[in-house]
């Protein structure tokens, strides 16, 4: 009886410690929203695999959509009902955004990149549910405070990536989760609340309910001997031009999470040219109230509004598609489908069936727009990427390479 009560107290110690480093997330119902809860986005059945989805009570036609994430220092597998709801999921919902709000691996279930792989298999979840749940897929964006927040800066930061290396270390950045894996993983914007960034060098956390610390039993290994194991689960590490526009929130008092983090972060998008922002809470701690004010909750959602409108801008318009005549076999209609480029001769990209197809090395860019010029997909890849998930129709596909020349193709989904 003495065990099975110290056994409790431990349990209890250890997840008021988690929640702290989570800051005080609220719980509870969210006003003006209409909750499907429990939704499987795997398909295994497993509880760490569920998600809850709020949509606005305003009748629209779609809703873009947030996927907001708990902070638990990785620890927690069922957390997703204080993710923060009464605060940053509140706003999210009150300015039109569809929340999503998932569960994913504990570092007891997984080590890292199990939880990345979590949350990626929760944006093609949305795209492969566009209809079902009616998501606006031409904006996803993702949110998360403490350690949400970290796994949200690496589902930005590692778009378009297959694999991390560091050193002799080489991670997976995507997995094969869900029946969805066809779909992109990448979001278009990201906010932060109080993330940590790079864990090798943020204070380490120590761990209540064992040896060594919260990091440590995250990664499968402690700090000292391991940077490489450590640098691969660091999102400053993979930043680069094309990461998505993300906007970061840190108390200048957290007590929990150095605001160096964000700083690094911060740091290394501007020196790539990524659209941020980084707003400095005076006064602001882990998860305290004086985070979530109007005002920042309003910068938060202007940020991702502008976003959207930046996105949108960059459709391609319809009176720019030019060359090839195509008639659409199922319409009869005559539409032109070719983007005009520059320097397109020396760039080795085509359409093998539903693919796309680049010859050369690096990463590559592409746009897939409709005959009408509405944007109808967008993302990177290295080598190919199936086009197969398309719905049926005829599309401009532009596609720019590492050197910045662009290529616009015809691509006809039977």
């Amino acid at each position: 009886m003495k065990h099975l009560f110290m056994t409790s107290c431990l349990l209890a110690a250890a997840t008021a410690f988690a929640q702290g480093f989570g800051g005080p997330q609220g719980g509870g119902s969210v006003p003006d929203a209409d909750k499907t809860a429990d939704v499987n986005y795997a398909g295994d059945g497993k509880t760490y695999h569920t998600l809850d989805i709020y949509i606005p009570k305003e009748a629209k036609e779609s809703y873009p959509v947030v996927i907001h994430t708990y902070g638990s220092a990785w620890s927690m597998n069922n957390y997703k009902g204080s993710a923060d709801l009464n605060t940053i999921c509140a706003a999210y919902l009150k300015a039109g955004y569809a929340v999503l709000t998932p569960n994913h691996r504990s570092a007891s279930d997984a080590i890292y990149p199990a939880q990345l792989h979590d949350l990626k298999a929760v944006v093609r979840f949305v795209r492969g549910n566009a209809a079902k749940y009616k998501f606006d897929t031409s904006f996803v964006a993702m949110s998360g405070f403490s350690s949400g927040g970290h796994l949200s800066s690496l589902t930005a930061t590692t778009c378009g990536m297959t694999e991390g290396k560091s050193g002799s270390v080489t991670v997976d950045l995507v997995g094969d989760l869900g029946e969805f894996t066809s779909f992109s993983s990448c979001i278009d914007a990201a906010t932060l609340w109080s993330p940590p960034t790079d864990i090798y060098t943020m204070n380490p956390i120590n761990n209540f309910m064992g040896s060594g610390t919260y990091e440590g039993a995250f990664i499968g290994a402690e700090r000292e001997g391991n940077k490489d194991k450590w640098m691969v689960a660091s999102s400053p590490y993979y930043a680069s031009e094309d990461d998505p526009p993300i906007i970061i929130f840190h108390g200048t008092s957290d007590q929990i999470v150095n605001i160096e983090q964000s700083e690094e972060l911060y740091d290394s998008l501007k020196n790539h040219n990524v659209v941020t922002e980084f707003v400095k809470v005076t006064g602001g701690t882990h998860g305290g109230n004086e985070m979530y004010v109007s005002e920042n909750l309003d910068k938060a959602i202007d940020f991702l509004d502008k976003a959207r409108e930046a996105k949108a801008a960059a459709v391609i318009p319809q009176d720019t598609l030019v060359g090839d005549t195509l008639v659409d076999d199922s319409t009869g209609l005559d539409t032109t489908t070719v983007l005009a480029g520059s320097r397109v001769q020396d760039l080795h990209v085509g359409l093998q069936g539903n693919r796309l197809v680049a010859a050369g090395a690096g990463e590559y860019r592409f746009v897939v727009a409709s005959v009408t010029g509405s944007l109808a997909w967008c993302g990177t890849f290295r080598g190919s990427q199936d086009l197969a998930s398309l719905p049926s129709g005829v599309y401009a596909v532009v596609v720019t390479a590492p050197s910045g020349a662009k290529k616009g193709l015809k691509f006809f989904k039977k």
